[in-house]
């Protein structure tokens, strides 16, 4: 990397709320570590807290229908409020559209970018990517300066679904990019959810093909948040701390897990246990309201 470039990153690193993940740091967010092809840097402007947090993906045409635009960001801020973080790419249309219904929910808004977080792509977003940095965070793996070269947004799309419990297509047509980010979340074990439309409108068809292809019909946000195992009407309430008497393995167990959502071994080599000894525990937890299992194998603390 040259000097000037060198320089570049320290001087935006200086800046609040500037952060650089690798692949060797522990806040390095576990959904995304599991998959076949994770970034080695992740840039991030704004809460790098929230990479760790659940999240499902909403991606869609660059040209929606107004009607388009209203579900995005219903389904967005009604997920959000059941304390999904809602993850997109910042491009024009469905995706502004979840981002602002994210950010207008409880559980914030991600935008993976195809450009260094020194630039805004397109620049019509700006003053929606200055809110996703103060309120939700900003995420690219292209270094500082790297312009919005078409080749980079395919390939962010492995990260939008790798950071997601599932990626929510609304409106794309049958060559969409977002049907490349539907199968890149299929790839990795993650749901697919697809709203369909009428069979008149080209903007359907792509969602029509994914529902053919086994993604599941979405007509409203309890189809999601029941198919990933979450409470219909909002995240499930939080019950009693963890009484005294708790066995201090499951005590510990529930330390490991925190806030994130994060698989059997990543909690087996936090914690020392075995495999079977950790999914038997996590299992009278489930039963007992502590943790919720998420699509994927995943655990998330209901403390």
């Amino acid at each position: 990397m040259p000097s000037e470039s060198i320089h570049a990153a320290r001087s935006w690193l200086e800046q609040d709320h500037h952060h650089l993940v690798t692949l060797a740091d522990a806040a390095y967010p576990a959904p995304l570590l599991n998959t076949a092809d994770p970034p080695v840097i992740l840039y991030v402007a704004g809460d790098a807290r929230l990479l760790s947090r659940p999240a499902l993906a909403i991606v869609g045409s660059r040209s929606p229908t107004a009607r388009g635009l209203a579900d995005a960001q219903a389904f967005a801020e009604a997920i959000s409020n059941a304390g999904l973080c809602i993850i997109s790419g910042l491009a024009l249309g469905i995706d502004a559209a979840a981002h602002r219904g994210g950010l207008q929910g409880a559980g914030a808004s991600i935008a993976v970018v195809g450009t260094g977080l020194d630039r805004v792509y397109p620049q019509r977003n700006r003053s929606l990517a200055q809110a996703l940095a103060e309120s939700g965070a900003l995420v690219s793996e292209f270094p500082l300066g790297t312009p919005p070269l078409r080749a980079n947004f395919p390939r962010r799309n492995r990260i939008i679904s790798g950071l997601s419990l599932g990626c929510l297509v609304v409106e794309a047509a049958l060559h969409s990019g977002s049907l490349i980010t539907a199968r890149e979340a299929a790839d990795q074990g993650r749901e697919v959810f697809a709203v369909p439309g009428s069979i008149h409108s080209p903007l359907a068809k792509g969602c029509h093909w994914l529902i053919k292809q086994g993604a599941k019909l979405a007509e409203n946000a309890h189809d999601i948040l029941s198919e990933l195992g979450l409470a219909a009407a909002g995240a499930p309430s939080p019950p009693q701390p963890p009484p005294a008497a708790m066995d201090a393995q499951c005590r510990r167990l529930l330390d490991a897990l925190g806030t994130e959502a994060l698989p059997v071994d990543v909690l087996c080599a936090r914690t020392g246990l075995t495999a079977d000894v950790a999914s038997a525990m996590l299992l009278t937890l489930e039963m007992d309201g502590y943790v919720a299992r998420l699509a994927g194998g995943f655990y998330q603390s209901l403390r």
